[in-house]
C-alpha cells in the first residue's frame, strides 16, 4: 500500500504555529515538524505527548549517586584508607562531608551523559546514521510540517493540499512512498 506525504514549508515559526493550528482545527493530523531550532508551543498544537525523559534523568542521577557512594566507601574506607589532614577514616559517615563535592559531580556526570545517550537513542540520531530530514534547509532557516495522507483518510490528497496552501506556506512538496 502506498502513502502520500505532504511537506509544507514555512519561513517563519509563528506562521508555522498558526498554520498548524488551522489544519489541526479542521481535523488534520500533523505527523512531524522539522525546524532549525525548538519551536516553543508547537508540541501541544500537533499533539505530541510529554516524554518521560525527566523521570529518566532523575533515575540516572540516583544511579550516579549510588555509584559514587559505593565507590568512595570502597576506595577510601575499605580498600586503601588514608589519613588525610588527620581526619578519621574508620567509617564512611565520619568522612561524608569531604565526599559531598565528589558525589555531586559524579551524579551530574552520570545524569548528563546517560541523558545524552538516551536522547540520541530515542530520536534515532546516532552518529553515522542517515538523517530522516525531508529538506536540508530545515537545518538552516526553514520549517517543514509533515502530513501523511494515510493518517488523514477522511480527506483526499487535493483537499489536504488546498488546506495546507491556505496556511501561508512558501512551498509544498509531495512524496509517494511504498
Amino acid at each position: 500500500m502506498s502513502d502520500r506525504i505532504f511537506y509544507a514549508m514555512y519561513d517563519d515559526d509563528d506562521v508555522l504555529k498558526d498554520g498548524a493550528k488551522k489544519v489541526v482545527s479542521k481535523g488534520v493530523k500533523v505527523n512531524e515538524v522539522f525546524s532549525p531550532f525548538p519551536v516553543h508551543g508547537i508540541d501541544p498544537i500537533i499533539g505530541v505527548k510529554h516524554t518521560r525523559l525527566g523521570i529518566m534523568a532523575f533515575l540516572y542521577g540516583l544511579t550516579g549517586l549510588m555509584l559514587a557512594t559505593i565507590g568512595m566507601r570502597y576506595f577510601m574506607i575499605v580498600d586503601w584508607p588514608m589519613n588525610i589532614g588527620g581526619k578519621p577514616n574508620n567509617t564512611y559517615l565520619q568522612n561524608i562531608l569531604a565526599f559531598i563535592p565528589i558525589t555531586f559531580e559524579f551524579t551530574v556526570l552520570c545524569a548528563a551523559h546517560l541523558m545524552a545517550i538516551t536522547y540520541l537513542l530515542s530520536n534515532k540520531t546516532l552518529p553515522g546514521r542517515k538523517a530522516d530530514n525531508p529538506d536540508p534547509r530545515t537545518t538552516d532557516d526553514k520549517f517543514v510540517m509533515e502530513v501523511r495522507l494515510s493518517e488523514n483518510q477522511q480527506f483526499t490528497a487535493d483537499e489536504l493540499a488546498a488546506m495546507l496552501k491556505e496556511t501561508g506556506i512558501i512551498e509544498l512538496n509531495q512524496k509517494e512512498i511504498n
